[in-house]
Protein backbone atom coordinates (compact mmCIF):
# COMPACT_ATOMS: atom_id res chain seq x y z
CA UNK A 1 0.00 0.00 0.00
CA UNK A 2 1.37 3.60 -1.07
CA UNK A 3 0.33 6.47 0.98
CA UNK A 4 0.66 9.89 -0.15
CA UNK A 5 -1.10 12.81 -1.29
CA UNK A 6 -2.28 13.79 -4.95
CA UNK A 7 0.89 14.31 -6.96
CA UNK A 8 3.89 12.67 -4.93
CA UNK A 9 4.55 9.76 -7.85
CA UNK A 10 2.22 6.78 -6.40
CA UNK A 11 2.70 5.38 -9.88
CA UNK A 12 6.31 6.14 -10.07
CA UNK A 13 6.92 4.53 -6.92
CA UNK A 14 4.77 1.34 -7.95
CA UNK A 15 6.62 1.55 -11.31
CA UNK A 16 9.55 0.86 -9.90
CA UNK A 17 8.92 -1.51 -7.64
CA UNK A 18 7.76 -3.60 -10.42
CA UNK A 19 11.10 -3.20 -12.58
CA UNK A 20 13.25 -4.10 -9.52
CA UNK A 21 11.53 -7.31 -9.02
CA UNK A 22 11.73 -10.49 -10.65
CA UNK A 23 8.41 -10.08 -12.33
CA UNK A 24 9.70 -6.95 -14.43
CA UNK A 25 9.64 -9.05 -17.66
CA UNK A 26 5.66 -9.61 -16.85
CA UNK A 27 3.19 -6.76 -17.72
CA UNK A 28 2.57 -4.01 -15.36
CA UNK A 29 -1.29 -2.35 -15.26
CA UNK A 30 -2.55 0.31 -14.17
CA UNK A 31 -5.78 1.32 -12.94
CA UNK A 32 -6.94 4.59 -11.56
CA UNK A 33 -10.26 3.74 -9.73
CA UNK A 34 -11.79 6.90 -9.21
CA UNK A 35 -11.30 7.63 -13.33
CA UNK A 36 -13.88 4.78 -13.94
CA UNK A 37 -17.58 4.96 -13.36
CA UNK A 38 -18.70 2.72 -10.51
CA UNK A 39 -20.78 0.42 -12.80
CA UNK A 40 -18.02 -0.30 -14.95
CA UNK A 41 -15.53 -0.81 -11.96
CA UNK A 42 -16.36 -4.67 -11.98
CA UNK A 43 -16.23 -5.67 -15.57
CA UNK A 44 -12.97 -3.04 -15.82
CA UNK A 45 -10.96 -5.24 -12.96
CA UNK A 46 -12.61 -8.38 -13.45
CA UNK A 47 -13.63 -8.75 -16.74
CA UNK A 48 -17.02 -10.25 -18.43
CA UNK A 49 -18.41 -12.65 -20.48
CA UNK A 50 -20.65 -12.57 -23.44
CA UNK A 51 -24.37 -11.93 -22.97
CA UNK A 52 -23.05 -10.66 -19.22
CA UNK A 53 -24.68 -7.51 -19.76
CA UNK A 54 -26.53 -4.85 -22.27
CA UNK A 55 -23.58 -4.55 -24.25
CA UNK A 56 -20.98 -7.55 -23.57
CA UNK A 57 -21.00 -8.87 -27.75
CA UNK A 58 -18.22 -10.81 -26.59
CA UNK A 59 -15.82 -11.92 -24.13
CA UNK A 60 -13.18 -10.03 -21.89
CA UNK A 61 -10.17 -10.58 -20.11
CA UNK A 62 -10.31 -7.69 -16.98
CA UNK A 63 -7.29 -6.03 -15.12
CA UNK A 64 -6.17 -9.01 -13.21
CA UNK A 65 -5.63 -11.05 -15.90
CA UNK A 66 -4.43 -9.19 -18.15
CA UNK A 67 -1.56 -8.24 -15.70
CA UNK A 68 -1.52 -12.34 -15.05
CA UNK A 69 2.71 -13.34 -13.94
CA UNK A 70 2.65 -9.33 -13.61
CA UNK A 71 1.73 -6.62 -11.44
CA UNK A 72 -1.59 -4.80 -11.25
CA UNK A 73 -1.14 -1.44 -9.91
CA UNK A 74 -4.31 -0.06 -8.48
CA UNK A 75 -4.28 3.77 -7.50
CA UNK A 76 -7.01 5.33 -5.60
CA UNK A 77 -7.86 2.29 -4.30
CA UNK A 78 -10.13 4.01 -1.62
CA UNK A 79 -12.30 4.81 -4.09
CA UNK A 80 -13.73 1.39 -4.72
CA UNK A 81 -17.02 0.71 -4.25
CA UNK A 82 -18.03 -0.87 -1.01
CA UNK A 83 -19.74 -3.87 -2.40
CA UNK A 84 -16.70 -4.45 -4.97
CA UNK A 85 -14.11 -4.91 -2.31
CA UNK A 86 -15.86 -8.06 -1.01
CA UNK A 87 -14.89 -9.21 -4.04
CA UNK A 88 -11.64 -7.78 -3.83
CA UNK A 89 -10.84 -9.32 -0.66
CA UNK A 90 -11.45 -12.64 -1.89
CA UNK A 91 -9.26 -12.45 -4.80
CA UNK A 92 -6.49 -11.61 -2.84
CA UNK A 93 -7.36 -14.35 0.27
CA UNK A 94 -7.51 -17.02 -2.84
CA UNK A 95 -6.14 -16.05 -5.92
CA UNK A 96 -8.54 -16.50 -8.26
CA UNK A 97 -11.51 -14.65 -10.02
CA UNK A 98 -14.56 -14.63 -11.56
CA UNK A 99 -15.21 -13.02 -14.57
CA UNK A 100 -18.50 -11.11 -14.50
CA UNK A 101 -21.84 -13.56 -15.53
CA UNK A 102 -19.56 -16.62 -15.90
CA UNK A 103 -19.49 -19.19 -12.91
CA UNK A 104 -15.89 -20.78 -13.65
CA UNK A 105 -12.73 -19.82 -11.26
CA UNK A 106 -9.78 -18.60 -13.03
CA UNK A 107 -6.31 -18.46 -11.13
CA UNK A 108 -4.28 -15.57 -11.33
CA UNK A 109 -1.00 -14.90 -10.35
CA UNK A 110 0.07 -11.05 -9.77
CA UNK A 111 1.52 -8.82 -7.11
CA UNK A 112 -1.14 -6.00 -6.29
CA UNK A 113 0.15 -3.11 -5.36
CA UNK A 114 -2.32 0.09 -4.14
CA UNK A 115 -2.21 3.43 -3.46
CA UNK A 116 -4.56 5.76 -1.86
CA UNK A 117 -4.30 9.81 -0.68
CA UNK A 118 -7.18 8.99 1.37
CA UNK A 119 -7.39 7.99 5.39
CA UNK A 120 -8.82 4.44 4.96
CA UNK A 121 -8.67 3.84 9.32
CA UNK A 122 -10.84 7.02 9.01
CA UNK A 123 -13.05 5.27 6.50
CA UNK A 124 -13.24 2.17 8.29
CA UNK A 125 -14.31 3.71 10.94
CA UNK A 126 -17.72 5.77 8.42
CA UNK A 127 -18.02 2.00 7.23
CA UNK A 128 -17.19 3.04 4.04
CA UNK A 129 -14.23 0.59 3.30
CA UNK A 130 -14.07 -2.85 4.54
CA UNK A 131 -12.36 -3.50 7.67
CA UNK A 132 -10.74 -7.00 6.48
CA UNK A 133 -9.55 -5.53 3.31
CA UNK A 134 -7.74 -2.68 4.75
CA UNK A 135 -5.67 -5.03 6.98
CA UNK A 136 -4.96 -6.75 3.64
CA UNK A 137 -4.16 -3.89 1.39
CA UNK A 138 -2.02 -2.31 4.31
CA UNK A 139 0.45 -5.23 5.05
CA UNK A 140 3.36 -3.62 3.85
CA UNK A 141 2.83 0.41 3.90
CA UNK A 142 5.36 2.29 1.82
CA UNK A 143 4.61 6.20 2.77
CA UNK A 144 5.91 8.63 0.89
CA UNK A 145 5.96 12.38 2.10
CA UNK A 146 5.13 15.53 0.28
CA UNK A 147 7.44 17.15 -2.05
CA UNK A 148 7.28 20.69 0.92
CA UNK A 149 9.05 17.80 3.46
CA UNK A 150 11.86 16.99 1.08
CA UNK A 151 13.98 19.84 0.66
CA UNK A 152 16.69 17.45 -0.69
CA UNK A 153 14.42 16.66 -3.40
CA UNK A 154 13.14 19.75 -4.35
CA UNK A 155 16.05 21.49 -6.09
CA UNK A 156 17.06 18.09 -7.53
CA UNK A 157 13.86 17.37 -9.76
CA UNK A 158 13.70 20.71 -10.45
CA UNK A 159 16.73 20.36 -12.25
CA UNK A 160 15.84 17.36 -14.00
CA UNK A 161 12.41 18.68 -15.27
CA UNK A 162 14.91 21.77 -16.36
CA UNK A 163 16.69 19.43 -18.53
CA UNK A 164 14.04 17.61 -19.85
CA UNK A 165 11.70 20.59 -20.85
CA UNK A 166 14.88 22.61 -22.56
CA UNK A 167 15.32 19.79 -24.40
CA UNK A 168 11.96 18.96 -25.53
CA UNK A 169 11.02 22.55 -26.71
CA UNK A 170 14.64 23.49 -27.55
CA UNK A 171 14.66 26.45 -24.91
CA UNK A 172 17.63 28.30 -23.77
CA UNK A 173 16.73 28.25 -20.36
CA UNK A 174 19.74 26.49 -18.25
CA UNK A 175 19.96 27.01 -15.01
CA UNK A 176 17.99 28.54 -12.38
CA UNK A 177 19.20 32.11 -10.09
CA UNK A 178 19.67 31.85 -6.60
CA UNK A 179 16.28 33.62 -5.97
CA UNK A 180 14.70 31.33 -7.70
CA UNK A 181 16.34 28.60 -6.08
CA UNK A 182 15.20 30.27 -2.47
CA UNK A 183 11.71 30.49 -4.02
CA UNK A 184 11.59 27.15 -5.07
CA UNK A 185 12.76 25.76 -1.35
CA UNK A 186 10.75 28.08 0.30
CA UNK A 187 6.94 27.22 -1.59
CA UNK A 188 4.80 25.11 0.15
CA UNK A 189 3.89 22.97 -3.44
CA UNK A 190 0.47 21.95 -2.10
CA UNK A 191 0.18 19.84 -5.38
CA UNK A 192 3.93 18.35 -4.83
CA UNK A 193 5.36 17.00 -8.19
CA UNK A 194 2.92 17.60 -10.97
CA UNK A 195 2.66 21.25 -9.68
CA UNK A 196 6.45 21.69 -9.93
CA UNK A 197 5.96 19.98 -13.60
CA UNK A 198 3.80 22.41 -14.90
CA UNK A 199 5.62 25.48 -13.47
CA UNK A 200 8.72 24.21 -14.70
CA UNK A 201 7.57 22.99 -17.90
CA UNK A 202 5.94 27.36 -18.50
CA UNK A 203 8.86 28.53 -17.03
CA UNK A 204 11.42 26.77 -19.53
CA UNK A 205 8.93 27.98 -22.44
CA UNK A 206 8.31 31.73 -21.17
CA UNK A 207 12.32 32.51 -20.16
CA UNK A 208 13.26 35.04 -22.28
CA UNK A 209 16.87 34.22 -20.94
CA UNK A 210 19.26 31.69 -19.68
CA UNK A 211 18.65 31.89 -16.35
CA UNK A 212 15.05 31.12 -14.77
CA UNK A 213 13.97 34.01 -12.35
CA UNK A 214 11.16 33.39 -9.66
CA UNK A 215 8.35 35.14 -11.70
CA UNK A 216 9.13 32.59 -14.75
CA UNK A 217 8.00 30.22 -11.80
CA UNK A 218 5.14 32.33 -11.05
CA UNK A 219 6.90 32.27 -7.59
CA UNK A 220 7.34 35.00 -5.35
CA UNK A 221 11.26 35.57 -4.02
CA UNK A 222 11.70 34.44 -0.16
CA UNK A 223 11.27 37.49 1.49
CA UNK A 224 7.82 38.55 0.12
CA UNK A 225 6.51 35.09 1.71
CA UNK A 226 4.90 34.95 5.15
CA UNK A 227 7.05 34.52 7.42
CA UNK A 228 7.25 30.89 9.76
CA UNK A 229 3.61 30.18 11.68
CA UNK A 230 5.35 29.71 14.57
CA UNK A 231 6.05 32.17 17.17
CA UNK A 232 8.37 30.10 19.25
CA UNK A 233 11.79 31.51 18.37
CA UNK A 234 14.31 27.90 18.94
CA UNK A 235 11.45 26.86 16.30
CA UNK A 236 12.29 30.16 14.38
CA UNK A 237 15.31 29.73 14.65
CA UNK A 238 15.52 26.11 14.10
CA UNK A 239 13.16 26.59 10.63
CA UNK A 240 15.67 29.92 9.60
CA UNK A 241 19.48 28.08 10.50
CA UNK A 242 18.07 24.44 8.32
CA UNK A 243 16.61 26.83 4.94
CA UNK A 244 20.34 28.63 5.37
CA UNK A 245 22.06 25.65 5.29
CA UNK A 246 20.50 24.22 2.67
CA UNK A 247 20.45 27.07 0.42
CA UNK A 248 24.10 27.62 0.88
CA UNK A 249 24.88 24.20 0.23
CA UNK A 250 23.19 24.47 -3.12
CA UNK A 251 25.16 27.50 -3.96
CA UNK A 252 27.96 25.74 -3.00
CA UNK A 253 26.98 23.37 -5.65
CA UNK A 254 26.97 20.39 -2.44
CA UNK A 255 30.72 21.28 -1.35
CA UNK A 256 30.78 21.00 2.28
CA UNK A 257 33.84 23.69 2.72
CA UNK A 258 32.59 26.16 0.67
CA UNK A 259 28.98 25.68 2.41
CA UNK A 260 30.89 26.09 5.62
CA UNK A 261 32.72 29.61 4.17
CA UNK A 262 29.03 31.02 3.07
CA UNK A 263 27.72 30.51 5.93
CA UNK A 264 31.03 31.56 7.89
CA UNK A 265 31.57 29.28 10.37
CA UNK A 266 33.97 25.94 10.70
CA UNK A 267 33.36 22.65 8.77
CA UNK A 268 33.03 21.17 12.37
CA UNK A 269 30.25 23.25 13.20
CA UNK A 270 28.74 22.44 9.96
CA UNK A 271 28.36 18.79 10.79
CA UNK A 272 27.30 19.90 14.11
CA UNK A 273 24.17 21.34 12.71
CA UNK A 274 23.86 19.02 10.11
CA UNK A 275 23.24 16.14 12.28
CA UNK A 276 21.12 18.40 14.87
CA UNK A 277 18.93 19.43 12.09
CA UNK A 278 19.04 15.18 11.25
CA UNK A 279 19.62 16.41 7.13
CA UNK A 280 20.77 12.54 6.47
CA UNK A 281 20.44 13.39 2.90
CA UNK A 282 23.44 16.20 3.16
CA UNK A 283 25.75 14.09 5.68
CA UNK A 284 25.28 11.06 3.55
CA UNK A 285 25.98 13.13 0.43
CA UNK A 286 29.42 14.48 1.39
Amino acid sequence: MINGESGTGNQLVATALHQHRLRREKPFIALNMAAIPKDLLESELFGHEKGAFTGAASRRQGRFEQADGGTLFLDEIGDMPIGLQAKMLRFLQERVIERVGGRNEIPVDIRVICATHRDLQAMVAQETFREDLYYRVGEMPIMIPPLRERDQDIILLARTFLNIYREEFKAKAKSFSETAVNAMLAHKWAGNIREMQNKLKSAVIMAEGTVIQPDDLGLMPVDAHDEPETLNLREVREIAESRAIRRAYQKADKNMSKTAELLGVTRPTLYSLIDKYHMEDIKNSD
